[in-house]
């Protein structure tokens, strides 16, 4: 016997005496951006307006036997914020608003996830939208799809929370301080 497989052998033992999982790791999941979605809900003079985000990126390293050990991380392209019209989409980008030459990616990279009641995941984690980076919390339902695995969830932030309506634009009249991220990231094995 190898020194190498006496090596495994005793590590496996250890692990099993003290009752730890020996393959508690997570697993990295292929996301389908084609099927996936980040679309945000906000209102402007009390109507609600939707956009959505054409491109971004996503890195899932999910384990369901051990959620612990779980971690994820979303890019947003600033620049694919879509409001289904060109001047509107333009004049987002500005520094008033998302000051996308500057701050060209926000992004979400979690610190933590568990399990949580009704089947949920609760995952934390820090935002980061116009260089200003938060720690958020929220719950995440996962479902099953064939082979597929449809991670869904809300967040809401507040868009003064990361300078987004600078100037005049900080009055919450016109545009709400409240704003629902909501995603729905459709991950193969």
């Amino acid at each position: 016997m190898s020194l190498r497989s006496t090596i495994t052998r005793s590590v496996f033992a250890l692990s099993m005496a003290a009752g730890l999982p020996l393959l508690a790791q997570a697993a990295p999941l292929k996301v389908d951006t084609a099927k996936s979605q980040v679309a945000i809900t906000f209102k402007q003079m009390n109507v609600p307006v939707d956009a959505t985000f054409k491109k971004f990126s996503a890195a899932i390293d999910f384990n369901a036997a051990a959620v612990t050990t779980s971690k994820a991380s979303f890019d947003l392209d600033v620049a694919s914020f879509d409001l289904g019209d060109a001047q509107y989409n333009k004049e987002v980008q500005k520094k008033e608003w998302f000051n996308a030459p500057q701050f060209p990616k926000a992004n979400f990279v979690s610190t933590g996830m568990k399990q949580a009641a009704g089947g949920k995941l609760e995952v934390s984690g820090n935002l980061t939208i116009k260089g200003k980076t938060t720690a958020v919390s929220f719950p995440v339902t996962l479902k099953k799809e064939g082979n597929s695995q449809i991670f869904e969830g809300t967040l809401p932030i507040k868009r003064l929370t990361y300078n987004i309506g600078e100037g005049e634009w900080k009055d919450t009249s016109m545009v709400a301080d409240e704003v629902v991220i909501r995603f729905r990231i459709v991950t193969n094995p």
